[in-house]
């Protein structure tokens, strides 16, 4: 018996199971047109960097700017560090996990997806 492995750019069918181009809008196969994933609140930048971990990051460790080094900003999450113990920082990355919660994915990919 033989087991088939799919690649990184192929997906199986939703319907009947065949490997197919993960661009595929509908199986060769069977014909059968192909829905996106049902969660894509979590979905990635062209850089891999992800919109949740950067907003995650944001809410509960903005007050030293991880979210900021994260998103590829060190000159401010360096500030972030400098000026925690104020705690303007923990607010002001309060704010901007908000704000990054509720920015469009093509927004996201804009600002932050570039390599």
């Amino acid at each position: 018996m033989t087991e088939t492995v799919k690649g990184a750019d192929e997906k199986f069918c939703f319907d009947c199971g065949s490997i197919i181009s993960v661009r595929a809008e509908i199986c060769p196969k069977c014909g059968v047109r192909q829905f996106p994933p049902p969660c894509v609140f979590g979905a990635l930048a062209p850089n891999g960097k992800s919109k949740l971990a950067a907003a995650l990051f944001a809410l509960f460790l903005g007050g030293i700017g991880i979210h900021k080094f994260y998103l590829g900003d060190a000159g401010w999450g360096i500030v972030y560090l400098l000026f925690f113990w104020t705690a303007i920082p923990a607010l002001a990355g309060f704010i901007e996990g908000i704000l990054l919660l509720v920015m469009s994915d093509s927004e996201f990919n804009t600002k932050y997806g570039n390599c």
